[in-house]
């Protein structure tokens, strides 16, 4: 549960612990993207009020390293808001105030409904082939000496592959750091990346930039 209200999330804690729940929680959007990603939970409660992100936002940055399930759970009954967000990638969505006991009983039809979850399946991308669940990544074949947040810089551009990701948004998803830490972090890494990937800033095949806006991993075969 990512809920920033103590007194919401104690008592929907207890009436799902009670329904036979195992129930993790967060008070904050970058806080909760490091547990979900660490802890690997079936279903993610999610609430949009959030002290530090926007919780539509975490939603967004969520879809690109997860297809975990995700239910929202806030006071936001505004028509339009609650098609952007389903259309962001919640599975459901729910208003304040609502019963542990409903919530229960979404949990229980979104996870019968949801097929496992497709993160775990390797990506490829040209000779490139990142498989998450061994956390290898290959290159024509041949096995890529990468640390780990090497891996999961390139897993998170690959679950993104065709489109430009943010130094921002790089930061928050991989190093878990609010905006605005050092961007120059992600500049250093992505220059180990290239280097492992056989190529370079001036003469790129996996690893595109677009200045002042961010990098994308693509095919190198495509335009």
């Amino acid at each position: 549960m990512v809920e920033d209200d103590t007194l919401i999330l104690a008592a929907v804690t207890k009436g799902l612990v009670e329904r036979g729940h195992v129930v993790l929680s967060a008070s904050t959007g970058l806080g909760a993207l490091g547990e979900i990603v660490d802890q690997r939970p079936d279903v993610v409660v999610l609430d949009l009020g959030l002290p530090d992100i926007d919780g539509l936002e975490l939603l967004r940055m969520l879809r690109a390293v997860s297809a975990v399930p995700v239910i929202v759970a806030t006071a936001r009954d505004d028509e339009q808001e609650i098609i952007r967000t389903l259309d962001a990638g919640a599975d459901e969505y729910v208003v304040k105030p609502y019963s542990a006991a409903q919530l229960d009983a979404r949990i229980r039809a979104v996870l019968r409904r949801v097929r496992t979850d497709d993160g775990d399946e390797p990506v490829q991308i040209g000779g490139l082939t990142i498989d998450t669940r061994s956390r290898v990544a290959t290159i024509d074949g041949q096995r890529l000496d990468l640390s780990r947040k090497e891996f999961d810089l390139l897993w998170h551009l690959a679950s993104r592959r065709g489109e430009v990701v943010s130094k921002r948004e790089l930061l928050a998803a991989v190093w878990r750091q609010p905006y605005g830490g050092p961007e120059k972090t992600v500049d250093v890494h992505l220059s180990w990346l290239r280097t492992k990937l056989g190529e370079s800033a001036k003469a790129p095949r996996y690893l595109r930039s677009v200045r002042g806006v961010g990098v994308m991993l693509a095919d190198p075969d495509s335009r």
